[in-house]
């Protein structure tokens, strides 16, 4: 299928998706959404075995689209419902995702992004990428994240992040645990490719048992936490 949000291509057993809106900071529109959704879902479906995601221009994501978010103080608490979901399981498909994914990290990553970031697999930066939950300073809150930072790099450091709302440069990142590794700029894809081929290299069979596993045991709690999460989303906006 076409897609303007973004762009999908798929080599040699590898999906790249590129966040295509440099004039927004790749910032998360509707669009985006219903686009990453639909590619994921040819990803999963498909010959590929590895993701990558990245975006185009000088930021990977800059969150949650404003103009998007301001267009919609005026609608029902049930839409707002309905809106915080889409996210929701935008955010629990790339978490819970069969097949493994790297995020190539090319700039900022900010709110939204930064949990695009952070929930792949491997997160690969370069070094002059911003990472940061900043829901905070806008008004909103962070809730989609919140389910799943924690369990990554621990309660006293999302808390940090997340009450305080500020950058972080990605060496602080790599020590927080939110990157793999920090990397020159003109590294960070042809990096990303090499840890793509290592991985289609190993046994599917493999991989996707793997992934069940590191899921498994806290998908109920997770599922559980994110429609808590829904509700007080939809209540802050």
């Amino acid at each position: 299928m076409g897609y303007e949000a973004l762009k999908l291509t798929i080599e040699n057993q590898i999906a790249l998706i590129t966040l295509n809106l440099p004039d927004k900071r790749n910032a998360i529109t509707p669009r985006m959404l219903e686009e990453l959704q639909l590619a994921l879902g040819e990803i999963e479906s498909g010959p590929a075995r590895v993701m990558i995601l990245t975006g185009a221009g000088k930021a990977f994501c800059a969150g949650m689209d404003i103009e998007t978010l301001q267009a919609t103080m005026s609608a029902s608490h049930g839409q707002h419902v309905e809106d915080a979901r889409r996210t929701a399981l935008l955010f629990r498909r790339l978490w819970g995702f069969s097949k493994p994914t790297i995020a190539a990290v090319n700039g900022a990553a900010i709110a939204g992004g930064c949990g695009l970031a952070t929930l792949c697999d491997f997160t690969l930066s370069a070094r002059e990428a911003k990472f940061g939950f900043t829901e905070v300073k806008i008004g909103f809150i962070p809730a989609i994240v919140s389910v799943f930072l924690a369990r990554q790099i621990g309660g006293k450091r999302a808390r940090d992040l997340l009450l305080s709302g500020r950058i972080v440069e990605a060496a602080e990142a790599y020590e927080l645990g939110l990157v793999t590794t920090v990397m020159a700029p003109e590294s960070l894809i042809g990096r990303a490719y090499e840890l793509a081929g290592t991985l289609v290299s190993s046994s599917p069979s493999s991989l996707l048992h793997t992934k069940r596993l590191l899921i498994a045991g806290a998908a109920e709690e997770v599922d559980r936490e994110i429609e808590a999460v829904i509700t007080a989303s939809a209540e802050v906006r």
